[in-house]
């Protein structure tokens, strides 16, 4: 028996040490990709020495004696800290992740490859202009050299992931980077998805169109009105403020997560500094590490620093010495489903308004992990490309003997967007940065500018020009043999909504309707938000001046204007229900919830039970109000309509039907779905959360998940590569925390601002910004989340362009210098 004890102790023991080994062996390799930042390399293509200062975030600050140089650097830099996501980024947009992942992403591969982005980028490198084909040269070269240097020195082949891969990493090329910038306006697209919805719901009933997706109301909003006009007994002078500081894998997102973001901007005249103030948050999937990456680079035109995507040269969104801008997605109608009729003789032709005509077509063969490779026939229509009946359930609205195909901006084979985006960032002046612009053409950004001669707001990107008689105006795809239904081109640059140094001194976006214009002229008929524009107009509006802090509170701001509005409404007779019920029922626990709900003021707070119960109560009344009439369509809508609540409970044109349940005798009020829906969600929350209610908080069940796409996934390893926080905000406030919508967690915050930026002219290096993770893409590095903690408080850090701030907080000094 002894003996047996001490076989099996030495056989555990032996287990322990060949653990403690492998680990030890995993983390020696993992650690080898670990760039050294205190490093000198001598490379060709260089034309001077440049210096790559990492500040103590990890920022880059990027000192070269020529442009070309620092582009080179910036690609070096990228891919010492990014390398994995720029290559999993680049085999997403050629269709080529199934050669990693196997089956699993075949069916993202083969749209891809229908789409044909990486051969559009291809050909597009050919129409940039000369100094944006150097910017690509030398960025690649840059990339490159930190390649070859991984190669040469065994530098744990770049990151940690590949070594569960054994493909090779090509080397960079210039359209790799414009594929990435059509790679991002596929992520931001949701026309597509809308017109389907809508055709679905149509097919309905039109009047649940009306309901369901209606159009926004009102004029738009982007310039506010004067200040003095607003509230004329106001004082007209201040003392200047102090100024001190689906799959991870799939880029296809659905229309609840196509893109958001705020962006606004104040005039001198509304600052209290006396000079423009400006602040940013592109909101995008939460992912680790974020898609952004900081970076400060020293152009012959002057420091410019901000928010780069790793793969694109360029600051996306940030500042110079004299010119801050900002983006949003513009929600640009730039997508159109046009229903093809094939010929029933010869199913490879199809009808258009001049006869019957061949597909464009050619085969493609997919390279598949572990399985024989797939060929996919690719066709082509003068529309635009064929797509599959299941993308976005396009066959339920696609007759027999159709198919349907896709007429998107971003398909432009001449695009000039990432020189547009060059041009941005080396302007000094607001209309040299408006005219910029022109050459942009997707995905259709709102940018808001603030310079020395004011603010602006324009949209950049192509509008497509539809004729007056388009049978459904976008809305819904249409027969794409009607000359009518087709795109006549694009409206001219100038046609694009514009607002220049407007009198009331503010321009901003929050997503919402800008313009109300007429059909074609329209820009949208869906936009991305109804309700944070009402609480951003109310924080601007309510003080005359501004400063760096008030435009940091507001980008911070946790109050919900859904919430505000729709419970005073949906709760109206329920606050008070007579007797206290018993203790331990659900009615008790139902008067309990209201009681706490009586005194919110709407903060969606991670610390407080309310916002949770809101977000739970108004989850489970959408789904009781539409499922009866939608069926499975139902499931389709994850995230709550807050006009559409409203639109309900106002009983406009008759919305208040959508209380009675069709299939009951009785007819149901508003008031007794509303009290039943919120039974459902206490039910919901005590099995989740415990049935003590006061105990409930939002951050709990909100929380952000920037989560590692490939070993997020893996069990013990997803503990140490995904961030997880409690956070506040919501869907619906400028703080936005979009929720997943989605069992099992449909409560997690996983769309919001990877990046926020503030910028103040009057100093502006006392300007900031901060990730929502950390710099660096690698696990081991302790730069990978070290942000993380103080974007979840909302802190930031400086923006600063001063060579010596950088050098005197410099963790590590790179130096390149001109191989002999």
């Amino acid at each position: 028996m002894f003996t047996a004890f001490r076989w099996l102790l030495r056989l555990v023991v032996a287990t322990v040490l060949l653990a403690v080994a492998g680990l030890a062996l995993g983390y020696y390799f993992a650690s080898r990709s670990l760039p050294d930042y205190n490093a000198g390399y001598a490379l060709a293509g260089l034309g001077g020495e440049v210096e790559i200062v990492r500040d103590t975030a990890d920022v880059p600050h990027i000192f070269a004696a020529s442009d070309r140089d620092a582009f080179f650097a910036l690609g070096f830099a990228h891919a010492q800290d990014r390398l994995w996501q720029m290559t999993l980024m680049r085999r997403t947009v050629q269709g080529r992740l199934s050669e990693l992942f196997g089956e699993r992403t075949l069916a993202v591969d083969e749209m891809m490859r229908r789409l044909d982005l990486y051969g559009i980028a291809t050909r597009s490198a050919g129409a940039q202009d000369a100094e944006t084909l150097e910017a690509l040269n030398a960025y690649s070269d840059g990339v490159n050299a930190w390649i070859g240097i991984v190669n040469a020195q065994a530098m744990g082949r770049g990151a940690p992931e590949f070594f569960l891969f054994s493909n090779e990493i090509a080397y960079w090329q210039p359209a790799d980077s414009i594929a990435l910038m059509k790679l991002m306006a596929l992520q931001v697209s949701g026309h597509l998805e809308r017109e389907v919805l809508t055709a679905r719901v149509s097919l309905l009933s039109q009047d649940w169109v009306r309901d369901l997706l209606p159009l926004v109301p009102g004029e738009g909003t982007a310039a506010l009105p004067p200040f003095a006009g607003l509230f004329p007994a106001a004082p007209r002078s201040f003392a200047a403020l102090d100024i001190a500081p689906a799959d991870p894998l799939s880029p296809f997102r659905r229309a609840a997560f196509a893109g958001a973001s705020n962006a606004w901007a104040a005039a001198p005249s509304r600052s209290a500094a006396g000079a423009a103030l400006l602040a940013n948050d592109p909101h995008l999937p939460f992912s680790a590490p974020t898609v952004w990456y900081l970076a400060h680079l020293g152009l012959s035109t002057g420091g410019v620093i901000g928010g780069t995507i790793p793969g694109i040269p360029a600051i996306l969104t940030g500042r110079n010495q004299t010119l801050g801008w900002g983006i949003t997605s513009a929600y640009l109608d730039d997508q159109d489903i046009l229903i093809e009729e094939l010929n029933p003789g010869d199913p490879e032709r199809y009808r258009t308004a001049e006869g019957w005509k061949p597909f464009v077509t050619r085969k493609a063969i997919i390279e598949v992990k572990d399985a024989a490779p797939v060929t996919v026939t690719l066709r082509w229509t003068d529309n635009g490309p064929v797509l599959p009946a299941t993308h976005y359930d396009l066959g339920s609205v696609t007759p027999k003997g159709y198919v349907a195909a896709l007429a998107w901006t971003a398909l432009d084979p001449a695009d000039r967007s990432i020189g547009a985006a060059i041009g941005m960032m080396r302007a000094q002046t607001v209309e040299a940065a408006l005219a910029a612009g022109e050459d942009y053409v997707a995905p259709a950004q709102n940018v808001v500018i603030a310079g020395p001669d004011g603010i602006a707001m324009t949209m950049i990107g192509k509008m497509p020009k539809r004729d007056p008689r388009h049978q459904s105006q976008g809305r819904m795809p249409a027969p794409g043999w009607i000359a009518e239904n087709r795109w006549q081109g694009y409206f001219p640059y100038a046609e694009n909504p514009r607002f220049v140094n407007p009198a009331g001194g503010i321009v901003g976006n929050t997503n919402n309707k800008t313009v109300d214009r007429p059909f074609p002229r329209h820009v949208s008929q869906y936009w991305g938000d109804s309700q944070r524009v009402q609480r951003w107009t109310r924080l601007m509006q309510e003080r005359e001046v501004h400063s760096r802090e008030s435009f940091i509170a507001a980008q911070l701001d946790t109050t919900s204007p859904a919430a505000r509005t729709l419970l005073p409404l949906v709760a109206a007779n329920l606050w008070f229900t007579g007797e206290a019920a018993t203790e331990g029922t659900p009615e008790r626990m139902r008067q309990r919830a209201l009681d706490l709900l009586a005194k919110w003021d709407g903060e969606m707070s991670e610390h407080l039970p309310e916002p949770l119960i809101y977000a739970a109560w108004m989850r489970a009344l959408q789904f009781r109000l539409i499922r009866d009439e939608l069926g499975p369509l139902a499931e389709e809508f994850t995230h709550l309509e807050p006009l559409f609540v409203e639109r309900v409970f106002r009983d406009v044109e008759g919305a208040g039907r959508w209380c009675d349940v069709l299939r009951s005798a009785p007819v149901e009020t508003c008031d007794e779905i509303a009290r039943m829906a919120l039974d459902d969600a206490l039910v919901e929350l005590s099995a989740r959360f415990g049935p003590n209610v006061e105990s409930w908080r939002w951050g709990e069940a909100h929380q952000a998940t920037h989560d590692h796409s490939v070993l997020g996934r893996l069990p013990v390893l997803n503990w140490f590569v995904n961030i997880r926080q409690p956070t506040s905000g919501g869907d619906n406030t400028l703080l936005r925390g979009r929720t997943a919508g989605t069992e099992p967690e449909p409560y997690l915050n996983v769309h919001g601002a990877g990046y926020r930026g503030v910028y103040d002219f009057a100093d502006p290096d006392s300007s900031v910004f901060i990730l929502s993770t950390g710099q660096s893409g690698h696990p081991l590095s302790r730069h990978y989340d070290d942000l993380s903690e103080l974007w979840r408080r909302g802190e930031y850090i400086p923006m600063s362009l001063d060579p010596e701030l950088a050098r005197a907080a410099a963790t590590g000094i790179t130096l390149l210098t001109p191989q002999p």
